[in-house]
């Protein structure tokens, strides 16, 4: 793991995005082709790139009754105390329909409804990922959403991973699919034969996902373009260095394009962190992931006080903010863009990804500049509500007609005119 000073690092991360002309007309061709021939297409690439041919995209009931005998207790149990923490927290983002009246005759107000069908995709490959179920179908319950679909690439024997089952079961899900990537969103949001469209589509996933997501935007709504995992620790004096590391550790792990980034003012203090991080990797699992994660994207920076490291975090607008210092409330108020703050050393960010309560889906590749957490926010729309009498509205009539009128719109101006005109005939 690199240790570079802030110039170096800002460099580097400038050179890293570049776009990619043809693999984007590579997922629209995926796209095209699942409108054209719905189904045919879904299970020939269903077949290419997952490897295993189906007779049914859908989740049985027995299918689901077996998971819940292959997966024990234990598991089941903390699944449910996430559900309970989730709930606990998201049930304070959920919105009122309310009504005001301004003044005599005018009742204005704000309608809020649920979006009525939710597509959930759940990624699969080189790790199975429960929590992202529950962090994007519970914020979708509380808001009311009426069906829940949820799509997930199958193994190479047409199996869904039994703990991603359960999470589903636990969580509320109405209807899940064995199917994956580009080919999935654009089944979601087209609708095939078995598959009906939805009007939203939440949950993260590899590029052809994230780009599928940003061909069908308009089509439906999407959460977000979700890139790889990032975590940014700023560390004082007063931090562990096995600390860090570890936390440093638990984001490289994701797969090989995630971001693992410490900032501090302490030479001596990042070297500690850097042979750390090295001695921990040896006791770790996924270490070719890992290693290949901290040569590409794993960076120890040094700035020169704890004013310039926040600077730094805030243009890098991460995903995960650690503020591993003393007293890291004092500086809360400083933090302008990050996805989520940890404060202190017993906020790992493994708390948020699994338990605390608020969602792990997160802003990534500093679109925490101007995007938000997942949340019950996400799954409802609201409707301006506008009622004036008619009297109301000749007190207003003169104001409209001269904006209608300086802009050309002379028929805005005579669909009030003409009820002024009513009035005085």
């Amino acid at each position: 793991m690199k240790i570079v000073d802030s110039k170096q690092f800002l460099l580097e991360k400038s050179k890293r995005t570049k776009e990619d002309v043809d693999f984007d007309q590579s997922v629209l061709a995926i796209i095209r082709e699942i409108q054209k021939n719905g189904d045919v297409a879904l299970k020939s690439f269903t077949e290419q790139f997952d490897g295993v041919s189906l007779d049914s995209f859908q989740v049985t009931k027995e299918e689901i009754e077996e998971a819940n005998q292959i997966v024990d207790e234990t598991f089941i149990h903390a699944v449910k105390n996430v559900k309970k923490q989730l709930i606990d927290f998201h049930e304070k983002q959920v919105e009122t329909s309310w009504f005001m009246e301004q003044s005599e005759g005018v009742v204005l107000g704000q309608k809020v409804t649920p979006i009525e069908k939710v597509g959930v995709y759940i990624p699969g490959g080189k790790a199975s990922y429960p929590s992202t179920v529950l962090m994007n179908v519970i914020p979708a319950k509380l808001a009311g959403v009426s069906s829940i679909t949820m799509v997930t690439p199958p193994d190479e024997t047409g199996k869904v991973d039994p703990q991603v089952l359960i999470a589903a079961k636990v969580a509320g899900v109405d209807q899940i699919y064995k199917i994956g990537g580009a080919q999935a969103i654009a089944a979601l949001a087209y609708g095939t034969e078995t598959i009906e469209k939805v009007d939203k589509i939440v949950g993260p996933g590899n590029r052809y996902v994230a780009e599928a997501k940003k061909w069908v935007y308009g089509q439906v709504g999407i959460d977000m373009i979700a890139g790889p995992s990032e975590i940014c620790v700023i560390a004082d004096e007063t931090a562990s260095p096995k600390y860090v590391a570890a936390d440093l550790l638990s984001q490289a792990e994701h797969d090989e394009d995630a971001t693992a980034v410490c900032i501090t003012i302490n030479e001596q203090l990042a070297q500690n962190i850097q042979a750390e991080v090295a001695k921990q990797l040896q006791t770790l699992d996924r270490q070719t992931i890992i290693q290949t994660s901290l040569e590409r994207n794993g960076r120890i920076i040094i700035v020169e006080s704890l004013s310039k490291a926040i600077d730094l975090a805030n243009e890098i607008a991460p995903e995960h903010l650690e503020l591993m210092i003393e007293k890291p409330t004092e500086y809360l108020p400083f933090i302008k863009h990050a996805g989520a703050i940890f404060l202190g050393e017993y906020a790992p960010e493994a708390l948020g990804d699994y338990f605390a309560g608020p969602n792990h889906t997160l802003p990534t590749n500093g679109t925490a500049t101007f995007s938000s957490p997942l949340g019950v926010y996400d799954f409802m729309k609201k409707s301006s509500i506008i009622h004036y009498t008619k009297s109301a509205l000749m007190k207003a009539a003169p104001f409209i007609t001269t904006l209608a009128n300086a802009e050309g719109l002379s028929a805005h101006a005579k669909s009030i005119t003409i009820r002024k005109d009513e009035e005085d005939a």
